[in-house]
C-alpha cells in the first residue's frame, strides 16, 4: 500500500502521453484511395472562392491556378510537393520541458478545446455565461490532469465585450493557467501580433520562442463549402511569420456544410485542409502545422450539431486513416457530448468517440473533455472526470504487449503444480499492479454493501470537491512576477493579481 502511494516513475505508469494507435480502421484500403483521389479531384477541379491577394500571390506561385471565376484550384502536383515539403514530426513544447508533445506517426494525445458561451454548474443543474476566470480556472484544473496533455481555449470570455482585449485575455488566462502547450485562437491579425509581443516577454525574447512556442494558434481558415475566409487568412499569415505552430481547421457539419454521406464529408474536410497546407508551406516551407479535419455531424431531423454521435467518432477515425496514408500530423475532435450536464448520456457519448479517434491514432483528439451541449458549455469538474475517461481510452490503445513473460507460462506452472491456487500475491502480480493497470481517481469500484457503509458517495460531487481544492490552493507560479508584471504595464489584462494567487502590485 506503501508502494502504491507514492508517485509512479515514468517507466512504471500504465498510459503516457503518445500511446500508438492504428488499431481500429473504418476504411479499407481501397476506400483510402478512394478518398484521396476524391480529395485531390476536389482541389484541382473546384478549388476555394475567395482567396486574399496574398493568398493568390503565395499560391499562384507554387503552382496554383486563379480561374476566370475567381476560385483557387490546386492541381495534384501543388498539393503532393507541399505534403512532401510539410514537417512531419511535430514537437509542441510546454512552458515546462516536461510537457513537450512529440507529434508522427500514430501518436495519441487529448486536448480540450471548444469556445463554450456557456458553463455549466452540476450542483444546482444551472447554465450561466462564461467568464475570464472560468477560463482560467480551467486551465488550472487541466494543469493537474495527466491524460489531458494540450490546454486549448475551452470558453468565451463574455465580461470582455472588447475584441483585441478577448483576444489578448484568452490567451494570458490560458498560459498562466498551465505550464503545458496552449492552443488558442484570434479575431485579428493585429490582436495576434500584439499576442506575440506578450509572448516574447512570457519565453524571454523573441529569439527564445521561436526556439521554443509553447502556443499554436487554432485558425478556422475555411468556412464550408470550399470558401476561404480573409482575416482568418490574414492570421494565418502573422502566426506562420511569426514562428507558431498552426492548426489548419475545417469544421463543417454532415448534411448542412458538408455532404451528409460520411465519405464525401472526409473527402472535403481534407481537401479544404490540404488547401490550407499549400498556403502555409507556399509562405514557409516545414512551417509547423497540423491538420484538424474535423467533420462536426448534424441531427438531419433538426440540424441541430450532434457531438456525441456515433457518426462522429466514425468520421474521426476515417479522417485519421486518411491523415496516416498522408504521413501528416493530424488532429480531429471526439468526446464533445449533447448532453448538458455530466450524467450517462455524456459520458457514454464521450468514452465511445473519443475510443474510436485514439484507437484509429489521430495524433491530438481535441475537445475530448469538459464540452457539454454540443460546444455550447463547459464545465470544470468534468475535466477531473473526463481525465479518468481519457486514460481509460489511452490504456486500450496501449493494447497489450506479448512476450515470454508476459504469456506467464511459469508463474501459471507455479500456482497450479506447487502454488496456494491463485495469483494474488504472487511475484508477477506484485510486480506489474501498477505498469498493466490504470486506477481511476473517481469511479467507485466498491460492493453495494461497501458503497452504502461508506455514506453512498456520488461521483460528481467527488468530482466537484476536488475541482474546488485544486482552485483554492493551486495556483501555477512557470511565469515570473517580473514578467507578469510587464505584461501588466503594457497590456490590459482583466484578470486581477490576487486571481492568480499573487499580491497586488501595490501591495
Amino acid at each position: 500500500m506503501a508502494l502504491r502511494a507514492a508517485p509512479l516513475g515514468e517507466e512504471h505508469k500504465p498510459v503516457r502521453p503518445g500511446e500508438t494507435g492504428g488499431q481500429f480502421r473504418p476504411l479499407k484500403k481501397e476506400d483510402v484511395d478512394a478518398v484521396v483521389k476524391n480529395v485531390f479531384r476536389i482541389l484541382a477541379e473546384i478549388g476555394f472562392a475567395d482567396a486574399t491577394p496574398h493568398c493568390v500571390e503565395s499560391c499562384t506561385s507554387a503552382g496554383a491556378v486563379l480561374g476566370a471565376d475567381g476560385r483557387l484550384r490546386m492541381p495534384r502536383q501543388v498539393v503532393e510537393k507541399a505534403i512532401d515539403s510539410a514537417e512531419k514530426k511535430l514537437l509542441l513544447c510546454g512552458q515546462d520541458p516536461a510537457h513537450d508533445l512529440h507529434i508522427s506517426g500514430q501518436k495519441v494525445h487529448f486536448a480540450t478545446a471548444g469556445a463554450a458561451v456557456m458553463i455549466a454548474n452540476s450542483r444546482d443543474r444551472s447554465y450561466r455565461d462564461s467568464t475570464t476566470r472560468d477560463l482560467y480556472d480551467m486551465a488550472r484544473i487541466v494543469d493537474r490532469c495527466e491524460n489531458i496533455h494540450l490546454f486549448q481555449r475551452t470558453c468565451v470570455l463574455r465580461d470582455v465585450p472588447d475584441n483585441y482585449e478577448m483576444d489578448l485575455n484568452t490567451l494570458y488566462c490560458a498560459v498562466m493557467g498551465t505550464s503545458k502547450h496552449v492552443g488558442s485562437s484570434w479575431t485579428d491579425a493585429a490582436h495576434l501580433q500584439k499576442s506575440l509581443d506578450l509572448l516574447h516577454v512570457i519565453a524571454g525574447g523573441e529569439a527564445a520562442w521561436r526556439a521554443r512556442p509553447f502556443v499554436s494558434q487554432s485558425n478556422c481558415f475555411v468556412v464550408p463549402p470550399m470558401k476561404f475566409t480573409g482575416e482568418a487568412l490574414n492570421c494565418l499569415r502573422v502566426a506562420v511569420e511569426g514562428g507558431m505552430p498552426v492548426l489548419l481547421l475545417s469544421a463543417g457539419q454532415a448534411g448542412a456544410t458538408t455532404p451528409a454521406c460520411l465519405p464525401g464529408s472526409v473527402s472535403q474536410a481534407w481537401a479544404e485542409c490540404l488547401g490550407g497546407l499549400v498556403y502555409v508551406n507556399a509562405i514557409k516551407p516545414g512551417a509547423p502545422a497540423i491538420i484538424g479535419a474535423w467533420p462536426f455531424v448534424s441531427d438531419l431531423r433538426t440540424g441541430a450539431m450532434s457531438g456525441g454521435s456515433p457518426e462522429q467518432g466514425l468520421l474521426s477515425a476515417a479522417c485519421a486513416q486518411v491523415g496516416t496514408e498522408f504521413g501528416l500530423p493530424f488532429s480531429t475532435a471526439c468526446g464533445m457530448t449533447d448532453s448538458k450536464l455530466p450524467d450517462f448520456q455524456a459520458g457514454a457519448e464521450r468514452a465511445s468517440t473519443a475510443l474510436a479517434a485514439a484507437l484509429s491514432g489521430a495524433n491530438i483528439v481535441y475537445e475530448s473533455a469538459g464540452m457539454y451541449a454540443s460546444l455550447l458549455g463547459a464545465c470544470p469538474e468534468s475535466l477531473l472526470l473526463d481525465n479518468d475517461v481519457l486514460g481509460a481510452a489511452l490504456r486500450m490503445t496501449r493494447g497489450m504487449e506479448v512476450n515470454e513473460d508476459t504469456l506467464s507460462f511459469d508463474t501459471i506452472r507455479e500456482v497450479c503444480l506447487g502454488g496456494e491456487g491463485h495469483y494474488l500475491g504472487t511475484e508477477q502480480t506484485l510486480s506489474v499492479m501498477q505498469s498493466e493497470y490504470l486506477y481511476p481517481e473517481f469511479s467507485d469500484r466498491d460492493s453495494p454493501v461497501a458503497w452504502l457503509d461508506n455514506g453512498r458517495p456520488d461521483i460528481l460531487e467527488k468530482a466537484s470537491r476536488a475541482k474546488d481544492k485544486i482552485l483554492a490552493s493551486h495556483f501555477p507560479n512557470h511565469v515570473g512576477d517580473a514578467a507578469d508584471q510587464e505584461i501588466r504595464s503594457r497590456f490590459p489584462i482583466h484578470l486581477p493579481r490576487k486571481a492568480i494567487g499573487r499580491p497586488d502590485r501595490e501591495a
